[in-house]
């Protein structure tokens, strides 16, 4: 797909061309790894979190674990004292047990997750407390590697399209749904090089 992506994109737009040159190859690759509950969870306890203090709850949390992601059973069975002392907001524990016993349910179809389109994905994560649209998207493009998603609530995409397009202020949804329609089938790799030339523009 990427191969096939930069060039598609490089002759499309001619702004994300200048982008793609600038940030280089392309090394977006999802996240293969592990379950997709496991995911999840980790996309809930980063919510509005800075990176360091995120990573270092959710390291707390596998540590209940011996290491590892516990399963929807295990976590349902785990003491939520123990799982405040971890790090967890009372609200977030809220969102973790509501996703752990909808998986241990089967109410969410994680299994069937691959087999559904991206609607029908993002249909069914945001039935779980906590996950809006914007953790679904992230879950479509990062573990999924779905081609063409466009997070249009993502700041991060919204502050790099303002940059690279010389725009006065942040784009609209609607804005960036314009901008993006020549991206089309391949909107995920292009939001990969614009959140990469954030960095890239990082002294």
């Amino acid at each position: 797909m990427t191969a096939a992506a930069v060039r598609h994109l490089k002759g499309a737009d001619p702004v994300l061309a200048r982008v793609i040159e600038r940030v280089g190859p392309c090394r977006f690759t999802r996240r293969a790894e592990g379950e997709h509950f496991d995911h999840l969870v980790r996309a809930i306890v980063y919510q509005q979190l800075a990176g360091k203090a995120a990573a270092a709850i959710h390291g707390r949390i596998l540590g209940l674990y011996g290491g590892r992601p516990p399963t929807p059973a295990e976590l349902l069975a785990t003491r939520a004292a123990a799982l405040r002392r971890a790090g967890l907001s009372r609200q977030k524990l809220g969102y973790l047990r509501d996703l752990a016993g909808r998986a241990h349910a089967g109410v969410v179809p994680l299994g069937a997750l691959a087999d559904l389109d991206d609607a029908g994905v993002t249909a069914a994560l945001t039935a779980v407390k906590g996950v809006g649209p914007w953790t679904a998207q992230m879950f479509l493009i990062f573990r999924l590697g779905r081609p063409d998603v466009l997070p249009v609530l993502d700041l991060g995409i919204q502050k790099a399209i303002r940059v690279a397009y010389g725009l006065r202020r942040m784009p609209t949804p609607a804005r960036m749904e314009q901008i993006a329609r020549p991206w089309r089938p391949y909107r995920t790799v292009a939001c990969w090089y614009l959140w990469r030339s954030l960095d890239a523009a990082t002294p």
